[in-house]
């Protein structure tokens, strides 16, 4: 028997409108910061460039999944459309991690030979660029907690504000020494700077398309909290699931004494794993005992 809530709400759904004013300011800042580069002739406002790029597409991506995610249930999609959002965050990790490694060849190029760079310029423009990422974080940095998606959406602008102290400090040591190297350098360790993170945020979302067990839950704590349950003889065949961020499932076959209330256990289940577990959608098949012997196991 089945439990089966109205639509939930997505967590990344409920911060949408703080996505696309993230969005807007990442997308006017792109422009500015793509002609400074060119200007100044430096790599790193051209890195820099080239992570806020993979952050506007990022960020658009992560919008476009929050409003897909919002269809609801239909024949074809019966759990509705969640895992766009994790889709989203999964191609946000890859385009990181790609940029990344992009960064760092072209970093060894310039090691080759270091051109001179308008030093003075570079800091500018980079400057205007720290305090756009600054403002993206502070609005998305709350939103990032629940949700994978939002998460690929803050770790793309917390990239970018890396970039921009890494810039900032790269100008600097040019503009007083003179040592065009600082800016390749810099270059190099924001991209080394961004791999474990955006490695993490990859292992999350891949999980949850694996339909591996969410963090947030502790299945061997669900487990001992339903057999505890009184009419229970035991339980087998218990899956726990993420449809997207915040948004778990569980399915299980429960093995009942006899004399107990179908109804009643169910209702005692049903509590425990909602009240006690971050579970919004559970599926309980009830079996006298005995019954599991001509079932298919998974």
């Amino acid at each position: 028997m089945e439990n089966t809530p109205t639509q939930t709400v997505s967590a990344g759904s409920r911060h949408k409108k703080n996505l696309l004013i993230v969005l807007c300011l990442s997308g006017t800042y792109l422009i500015a910061e793509v002609i400074g580069g060119i200007v100044t002739n430096s790599l790193a406002l051209l890195a820099d460039a080239a992570h806020m790029l993979t952050d506007v597409v990022g960020l658009l991506l992560a919008f476009i999944a929050i409003k897909i995610g919002e269809r609801k249930a239909d024949p074809s999609r019966t759990y509705g459309y969640y895992r766009t959002e994790i889709l989203a965050a999964v191609i946000n990790a890859v385009v990181l991690l790609a940029i990344s490694v992009y960064v760092l060849s072209e970093a060894y190029q310039r090691f080759q030979n270091p051109p001179e760079v308008q030093s003075k310029s570079m800091l500018i423009v980079a400057g205007i660029g720290l305090v756009v990422n600054v403002v993206g974080m502070m609005i998305l940095r709350k939103d990032s907690e629940g949700s994978l998606n939002m998460k690929g959406a803050y770790f793309e602008v917390l990239s970018d504000m890396l970039t921009s102290v890494g810039v900032m400090i790269a100008g600097v040591i040019m503009l007083t020494t003179g040592w065009y190297y600082a800016d390749p350098l810099i270059s190099a360790a924001i991209g080394l700077l961004i791999f474990p993170r955006t490695w993490r945020l990859l292992k999350e979302a891949i999980n949850v398309l694996l339909e591996g067990t969410p963090k947030d839950v502790d299945i061997h704590e669900l487990r001992k909290s339903l057999e505890q349950t009184p009419g229970v003889i035991n339980i087998h065949d218990l899956h726990v699931w993420s449809l997207t961020s915040s948004v778990n499932a569980m399915s299980t076959h429960v093995v009942k004494e006899t004399g107990y209330s179908q109804n009643e256990l169910l209702a005692a289940l049903t509590n425990t794993t909602i009240t006690n577990f971050k579970i919004s959608h559970t599926t309980f098949q009830i079996e006298e005992e005995g019954y599991e012997e001509n079932e298919v196991h998974l």
